[in-house]
């Protein structure tokens, strides 16, 4: 066996909880340090999750000797500049989804990460679970023919308060940036970079976005329409339909067990396509094999496409016209 990745994590919330029991599922990897604004939290969740340290704060972390890469779990907002801290360190860096606020920001990582030669990644976990993979598989058989369009929702009822961190504009809230990259991000996978986007929104209360829609033309010809929702408990499928018929991607896409493949001579089957843990684990594989290999970029979620749906998500702002801080910081 390889000798083991020593990851460091910024932050201590739910995400973050989820990425470190997915560490306890990848043999080589080893969680050697944790980081809070509070010592105490740091203190807390070292313990539970067995972490080599903790800091009580992101600096300190940042500047540690033996880590190796960092997963950077902080709100939204506080992503760029906790990224930049690891990456100025000399610390390859995984950056939970959505990567930054802003393609501007997103830009500032990315020139970082090229200019010192470090790894880099969105952490875009869905893109690296086996029923992506096996669709993109079918796809390329053509199992369905020539692809056309996708069509994917992903909505639940969120009944926090309004300075809960989904919907508090300052910690970067609404369902796009939360839930609608996910929808975004795989129509983009299967059917290629997005030339044009129309989108419609709802917002909510505290001036973000409570359910949101668009539909997407890709450079491929094909088309997508997506949607994303805190209002409605949706039923989180994914279809990709081409000529000759269609496959589902079962119950909540981006975890999806299982895929159907529909056919026009009336066949169906269904495939199993179970993932290991929590599904994080797939990410945390590829990120390894990545830094390991002396990559700056996953070839399965690059710094270009990261950039591009960046700049998707801020048109459909712009459409639906949702701004934030780091807007007028840009």
């Amino acid at each position: 066996m390889d000798k083991p990745v020593r990851w460091g994590i910024l932050g201590t919330g739910k995400i973050a909880r989820a990425f470190a029991t997915a560490l306890q599922d990848v043999p080589d990897a080893v969680l050697a340090g944790v980081a809070s604004r509070s010592r105490d939290k740091a203190e807390a969740f070292a313990a539970e999750f067995h972490a080599g340290a903790a800091y009580g704060s992101y600096e300190a972390l940042a500047q540690a000797d033996g880590i190796d890469l960092v997963y950077v779990a902080t709100p939204h907002p506080q992503h760029v500049s906790n990224a930049l801290l690891a990456l100025r360190a000399g610390k390859g860096v995984l950056v939970e989804k959505p990567f930054t606020m802003n393609a501007n920001e997103a830009e500032q990582l990315v020139a970082a990460a090229r200019a010192n030669g470090l790894f880099l990644m969105e952490a875009m976990w869905t893109r690296f679970m086996p029923a992506l993979a096996e669709v993109k598989r079918l796809i390329a058989a053509g199992e369905i023919g020539s692809v056309q369009q996708v069509v994917a929702d992903f909505g639940f009822t969120a009944s926090f308060g309004p300075e809960h961190r989904v919907f508090n504009p300052k910690l970067g809230g609404g369902a796009l940036l939360d839930l609608g990259i996910y929808p975004l991000s795989i129509a983009a996978s299967l059917l290629g970079p997005v030339l044009e986007v129309k989108a419609q929104a709802q917002l909510g209360p505290t001036g973000v976005d409570v359910q949101t829609g668009f539909t997407m033309k890709h450079a491929s010809g094909a088309m997508s329409a997506c949607s994303c929702s805190f209002l409605a408990r949706t039923p989180g499928e994914l279809t990709v339909s081409g000529s000759r018929g269609h496959i589902r991607m079962n119950t909540m896409f981006h975890r999806a067990r299982s895929i159907t493949v529909a056919l026009d001579d009336g066949s169906t089957r269904t495939i199993a396509t179970p993932y290991l843990g929590n599904g994080y684990v797939h990410e945390v594989i590829e990120a390894q094999r990545c830094w390991r290999a002396g990559l700056i970029e996953s070839p399965g979620m690059t710094h270009e496409e990261t950039l591009a749906l960046m700049r998707v998500m801020d048109e459909i702002r712009r459409q639906i016209g949702l701004r934030y801080d780091a807007d007028d910081a840009s």
